[in-house]
């Protein structure tokens, strides 16, 4: 388990299809604990593989109290729209409202090979479509409707405590 450097856009690796896992072993397990060590560092609350330069279909995401890890994601279905603040990793100090689905239903392996589905809502499909357009070279700066400036962040976040 080690932090591993963030890659910063726009590095190639951020913008290309990653590949299919084909064995879950040590080096996949050694990743998964990576991604989480390194996402906990950068107070993130996703990050997929591709981040730390690794091009394999893995990502995790917290989601509340647990951790999701997702190894060869895909999305089953999708509803909704929702234009919602996002900020990146790999994006330092870029904040933008982007539209995304309000629910999202997956497949993936976990750690143990076993495969199952997993649905979401609102923040947390966000979080798991965001992770999972890492993983197909999709960056979030492309689905930006309106950057928001330092300004708005921190009204927004005021907002948001007062309530």
């Amino acid at each position: 388990m080690a932090i591993k450097e963030v890659v910063q856009a726009p590095a190639k690796v951020l913008s290309e299809t990653t590949k299919e896992v084909e064995e879950i072993n040590e080096d996949i397990l050694t990743l998964l604990d990576d991604l989480y060590d390194t996402m906990v560092e950068h107070d993130g609350v996703g990050i997929a593989a591709p981040q730390i330069n690794v091009p394999l279909r893995v990502a995790i995401v917290e989601l509340g109290e647990d951790i999701l890890e997702m190894i060869n994601p895909i999305v089953l279905e999708t509803r909704g729209e929702e234009e919602d603040v996002e900020g990146c990793l790999s994006f330092p100090n870029l904040f933008g409202l982007v539209k995304r689905p309000t629910y999202v239903k997956i497949e993936a392996s976990d750690r143990e090979g076993r495969i199952y589905e997993l649905e979401a809502e609102d923040f947390e499909a966000r979080v798991i479509l965001h992770e999972i357009d890492h993983l197909d070279g999709i960056l979030f700066d492309s689905k930006i409707v309106r950057i928001l400036t330092e300004a708005e962040l921190e009204e927004m976040y005021a907002d948001v405590e007062e309530e």
